[in-house]
């Protein structure tokens, strides 16, 4: 949106920062006459047509809410390129902070008239606003010929809502001045967790007793890098009826294992070395950590001048896994079922116009730091330049979204860690607790998981 076209207003009690037209005649949206705009035609599967009207080339305004701003959200600058192209169309942008986001948005959707027709989506809250989104107007099969892992977000009657724009993971993040220090160099990145603990044995320093320097610090990151290890194992975060909860499970145990032997046998990391291994990184004391590509944002504008580099994850050997680990995708916007069909109809065409336009998601790989969901910039130089692109490129069929899992499978973990880490109670009494935490915050769930969409999903154990 272009700034002279914003007013901020900030709601006292709501917490929402709306971005609305200021009403002057040079930003209203004017009749459109010419049909033929002298354009090209974008797309391969999915084609965008700019040579025609919208809405009859008659001024129609609509709304779209983000948690975001221009930096984080693509979407400010495809409404800005929408709006040059049909300038009878105004999309305003409403702000609504992250806290306030997804009770407002829900409550928003239910008919009310103020509500927008275009929202942000995260596919954590799917179940919230499901009810209330209208199926993009695209052929399945063009979104399939064009996106990556549609099938999973294509619903009982063959439709979708949503697809992931762009992909992300973890990945290892290292500091290239403490790898020279020790005398180590991008041929002794690792492929193995064997190695990577041999690597992590050269980069730990004490003083005395007390560690100065970790070697490979995940302190804050079981939350994320148990389903990984999980699954490259070949275990399942959820069981075969896709309901309950496979956390207790022996490969839980295993892994919690071997995450107690870094730290009590080869002593490359300490609970004591603080509870934040991405602000440990980014100060320079810790060698190594894993983390997902938001991370990239996270270095670049609070620790500019570490010197930092990223190589995939290692697995458990060098044959290839059930999976490397779990990916999540960033949604696309979503369409209010509720309002008016010409509302409807504009924000069909600018589903239609961002998906099949490159720039959409070549801008949503580089402000989110994930990769392309559209197969035709995979192979991208200029993008795989980006070593996180780089990490995820070669995995990307080796990545496995279980679906919008609750979150206790985050947070009921973090407790079973805490427990055997910082607590010192037994592996299989913590795996069993964090189990019943999950089953219980899950009763009333109908989530069914999405992992029996995987390719290869038949290797499972």
């Amino acid at each position: 949106m272009k700034m002279r076209r914003m007013v901020a207003a900030l709601v006292a009690t709501g917490g929402i920062i709306g971005f609305t037209g200021c009403g002057t005649a040079e930003d209203a949206p004017v009749v459109d006459t010419q049909a033929d705009k002298g354009l090209e035609v974008m797309g391969e599967a999915v084609t965008y047509d700019p040579n025609r009207l919208v809405n009859d080339g008659q001024p129609i305004s609509v709304e779209y809410w983000t948690w975001g701003n221009a930096a984080t959200d693509p979407i400010y600058t495809m409404i800005q390129e929408y709006e040059k192209i049909h300038p009878n169309v105004r999309i305003d942008v409403n702000v609504v902070a992250w806290d306030d986001y997804w009770t407002k948005l829900p409550l928003s959707l239910k008919g009310n008239k103020n509500a927008p027709v275009l929202f942000n989506v995260h596919n954590s809250y799917d179940s919230l606003i499901r009810p209330h989104m209208e199926s993009y107007d695209i052929p399945l099969e063009d979104l399939e010929d064009d996106y990556v892992f549609v099938d999973t977000h294509v619903d009982e009657n063959g439709e979708v809502k949503y697809i992931d724009s762009v992909i992300n993971t973890g990945a290892i993040f290292y500091n290239k001045d403490l790898w020279a220090e020790a005398g180590l160099t991008e041929a002794d990145i690792p492929t193995t967790w064997d190695e990577l603990i041999e690597v992590a044995q050269k980069l730990t320093k004490f003083d005395g007793d007390t560690m100065v320097q970790s070697g490979f610090n995940l302190n804050s990151e079981y939350t994320a890098i148990w389903q990984g290890l999980n699954y490259q194992r070949g275990a399942l975060m959820f069981q075969e009826d896709g309901h309950t909860a496979n956390y207790d499970c022996e490969t839980t145990k295993e892994n919690l294992e071997f995450l107690k032997t870094l730290y009590d046998d080869y002593k490359v990391a300490s609970v004591k070395f603080g509870d934040d291994n991405e602000l440990s990184f980014g100060n320079g004391q810790t060698a190594m950590t894993y983390s997902w590509g938001s991370y990239v944002g996270t270095l670049a504008n609070n620790y500019p001048d570490i010197n930092y580099g990223v190589f995939s994850t290692p697995s458990f050997s060098e044959e290839t896994p059930f999976a490397y680990d779990r990916y999540n995708g960033e949604s696309t916007p979503g369409i209010n079922i509720h309002q008016s069909d010409e509302q409807k109809a504009v924000a069909q065409d600018f589903i239609r116009f961002i998906l099949a336009n490159d720039d959409y998601i070549r801008l949503a790989s580089d402000v989110l730091n994930s990769f392309p969901g559209k197969k035709a910039l995979q192979d991208d130089p200029e993008i795989l330049a980006d070593p996180m692109m780089a990490a995820i490129a070669p995995r990307l069929d080796r990545l496995i979204w279980p679906g919008p899992a609750p979150s206790t499978l985050e947070t009921s973990p973090v407790i079973a860690f805490e427990n055997v880490f910082q607590n010192g109670q037994d592996i299989d009494s913590a795996v069993a607790y964090a189990q019943s935490l999950i089953e219980s915050d899950m009763a009333d769930s109908d989530f069914t998981s999405m992992e029996s969409r995987y390719a290869h999903y038949d290797e499972h154990l």
